[in-house]
């Protein structure tokens, strides 16, 4: 056992600055555990309800309006006093609804794809291969999330038109297949939290480039890929403006959802020779909402996950 000597005539340090040279222990960060007392819990659900009423507010009137006759939609009364459910039969006669929702989910999923595909692709490769002027080439990228739409409008135009692809569905999604610069962002952050020994390995085994996409980073991704594909879906689905240009020429049937809401409020408009059948408007509104609400009760749990393991890496 080996027995320190002191050197003879050195003072031993005070308590007190044998404390302070002692390491002081990380501070924990307080994390905010809501109200202790019984009367602040119940505040705090007061709160989260009216604030949660707001937002349901508009949702719950377009409910009561899909069930009111011509002169009540307007009424604000979240009861109807006339209730008419055969709102929801007639306007299957009153709209070419059907093939709206046709339209708008068939473009949807091919916008969604596409985009989800080659957004990863190109992703992967920032991620993953080293060249000179990488950083440089992934800045020029982010950096067209800058400009605004109606830059690049005319353009694009004029582009599809030189094609011959005016009223039909490729504007609405062809654009896709060259990926997105914020969904890029997104994949690439990502794949840069996967571990690199995977793809060394896979390398050392004879795999390709592609292989390792294909059989690695694209199965590990699956949460972030289905983040893109239900933000790039419900843009696509909402997406007005797009079809108001490319469509405009085509028949009602050849319409999607958001354009036929459009025209719907365009026909029963009196000032147009309508009859103020507005009830079939609410109800075409509602149905349409349908597979978003759907989009999202299943793909929720990858939602959260997408956006909690979307890391911070860089």
């Amino acid at each position: 056992m080996a027995i320190t000597q002191q050197t003879p005539g050195a003072a031993l340090p005070s308590p007190e600055a044998a404390v302070s040279l002692a390491p002081t222990p990380p501070r924990r960060r307080r994390r905010w555990r809501g109200p202790q007392t019984g009367l602040g819990k119940v505040l705090l659900w007061i709160v989260s309800a009216a604030v949660a009423m707001l937002f349901l507010y508009p949702f719950a009137w377009l409910v009561a309006a899909s069930f009111k006759p011509r002169g009540e939609v307007f009424d604000n009364r979240l009861i109807p006093n006339t209730f008419l459910p055969s709102n929801y039969v007639d306007v299957w006669n009153q709209l070419p609804l059907l093939s709206w929702m046709f339209n708008s989910i068939a473009i949807a999923l091919l916008a969604a794809t596409a985009v989800a595909v080659s957004s990863s692709i190109v992703a992967f490769g920032f991620a993953y291969f080293r060249f000179p002027g990488r950083n440089l080439l992934f800045g020029l990228v982010i950096a067209t999330m800058m400009l605004p739409g109606a830059v690049t409008m005319i353009p694009i135009y004029l582009i599809w038109k030189e094609t011959g692809m005016l009223g039909t569905w490729v504007p609405l999604w062809g654009m896709n297949l060259f990926g997105s610069a914020f969904y890029i962002f997104l994949q690439r952050q990502f794949f840069l939290g996967l571990p690199k020994e995977l793809f060394e390995a896979a390398r050392l085994d004879g795999a390709s480039y592609w292989g390792m996409f294909w059989r690695i980073a694209m199965p590990l991704s699956i949460p972030s890929f289905i983040i893109v594909f239900l933000f790039e879906f419900q843009a696509s689905w909402n997406n007005l403006q797009a079809a108001l240009i490319y469509l405009n020429a085509g028949t009602p049937d050849d319409f999607t959802a958001p354009l036929g809401l459009a025209y719907a409020m365009t026909k029963y408009s009196p000032t147009n020779g309508g009859q103020g059948d507005y009830q079939y408007v609410m109800v075409a509104a509602l149905v349409v909402t349908v597979p978003m609400l759907i989009m999202f009760a299943f793909g929720q749990r990858y939602f959260i996950q997408g956006i909690a393991t979307t890391g911070t890496k860089g």
